[in-house]
């Protein structure tokens, strides 16, 4: 028999009670042994599932706190979050980090006879408030430092995010770099992707609600595999890969639907590019999302989905700035001396040729009687010499028309040198 005499400080009140009991030999090392602290440590581990490290001094202070009643210090109390940030930095998860935390503080307990076998209620009872507050303070500094270093891990996530994406959409970067950035996000850059912006008519905040729902239901329909959802210039770009048989238009729609059912933002404008492959792939689809949006804008159109070969014919214009600078000047020059001005006449030409010709639907579009629109007419017929009634002249006039709302002809475009 081996008699075991232990301290056991009453906690703020300085009382302290002598507990002597005697043990059968081995039921419990002495306190400078650390061979049983091992033993606990790594049935936690293995019933929990994670790494016996995580523990680091943890079990050490909770056997002390049992014994003597000691409060752990600041810088005990700081090693038990680095442990908490450990975690964090290999993947433990946060509920199995503190599950181990707790299955051992409890495997621990049933280890300490001379407590538990006391006949002083008031012996158990003191060494059970230490080693709870034990167990509280740690396990809250536990979740500190997870919680710091999952912060951490998630703005250099976003940063790391943010630079990929801008350096995608440039199309400037080391390809051979850029494919391997592109690994983590799971973009296959051989692959077909589009480029999808979606312009709202508010500015959104870059952590708004409306993109991160946004990118969920992407997710949802697309996969969590090489989509990226992020902010650029104010709108919100969707990066995803193609989704045969037409999967501009079904990416687009899809989208706009999404976003028209958001508190914020709306009325929503999508613009969509074609799918290309490969590593130039993405940023070519991206300029001509770009410049659908911005094409939507100048010539004014109302449809809220646009997609990028749907405006091949205004890319074509403005190809050639020079020649179609010279066709607005050589048709629609002389609207400029109309009374009113030349938008008028412009506004009505353009309403006229969406309405394919018809004098009373532009009429009704315009807010005017079909006696005005056909006066009109006939009067910008008078002053270019070129008659939008006849079919034979009509695509001259409605290409110059076309080339000044995308020139931002008259206001924007100087006369012909």
């Amino acid at each position: 028999m081996v008699a075991v005499t232990s301290t056991i400080s009453a906690g703020d009140g300085g009382r302290t009670a002598m507990v002597d009991q005697q043990q059968h030999t081995g039921a419990l090392p002495a306190r400078s042994d650390s061979t049983w602290l091992a033993e606990v440590a790594q049935r936690a581990a293995r019933d929990v599932g994670v790494p016996a490290e995580l523990l680091g001094d943890y079990l050490a202070l909770l056997a002390d706190a049992a014994v003597s009643g000691r409060r752990p210090h600041g810088t005990e109390l700081d090693a038990v979050a680095e442990q908490g940030r450990r975690a964090a930095q290999t993947g433990v998860s946060a509920g199995s980090v503190v599950q181990l935390y707790l299955s051992a503080a409890r495997l621990m307990w049933t280890r300490l006879p001379i407590v538990v076998r006391s006949s002083d209620s008031e012996v158990v009872r003191t060494a059970t408030d230490a080693v709870l507050f034990v167990v509280d303070a740690a396990v809250a500094r536990l979740a500190q430092g997870y919680t710091d270093a999952r912060r951490q891990q998630v703005r250099w996530e976003e940063n790391q995010r943010r630079e990929f994406i801008e350096d995608l959409l440039r199309g400037d970067a080391d390809v051979a770099r850029l494919v391997e950035r592109a690994e983590p996000f799971g973009l296959d850059m051989a692959r077909p992707h589009q480029v999808a912006l979606a312009a709202p008519t508010h500015p959104l905040d870059g952590a708004d609600p409306v993109i991160s729902d946004l990118e969920r239901a992407v997710v949802n329909r697309v996969g969590d595999r090489e989509v990226l959802v992020a902010t650029k210039d104010g709108w919100i770009v969707v990066i995803a890969p193609t989704d045969p048989p037409d999967p501009t238009r079904r990416l687009g729609d899809f989208l706009h639907a999404e976003l028209s059912r958001a508190p914020r933002g709306g009325p929503w404008r999508v613009a969509v590019g074609r799918a290309h492959p490969g590593s130039y792939g993405i940023p070519r689809s991206y300029e001509e999302a770009r410049d659908g949006l911005d094409t939507a804008v100048r010539l004014k159109l109302t449809a809220p989905v646009i997609h990028a070969d749907q405006l091949l014919i205004y890319r074509v214009l403005l190809r050639d700035q020079p020649a179609i600078t010279d066709l607005v000047h050589s048709v629609l020059g002389p609207l400029v001396d109309a009374r009113g001005g030349a938008d008028p006449l412009l506004t009505t030409l353009e309403a006229y040729f969406a309405t394919g010709g018809v004098t009373t639907e532009t009429a009704r579009r315009l807010h005017l009687s079909p006696r005005a629109v056909t006066y009109r007419l006939d009067r910008i017929h008078h002053l270019t010499g070129h008659d939008p009634t006849d079919p034979t002249q009509r695509f001259t006039i409605q290409a110059a028309t076309l080339g000044a709302r995308l020139l931002g002809w008259p206001d924007e475009v100087p006369g012909p040198s």
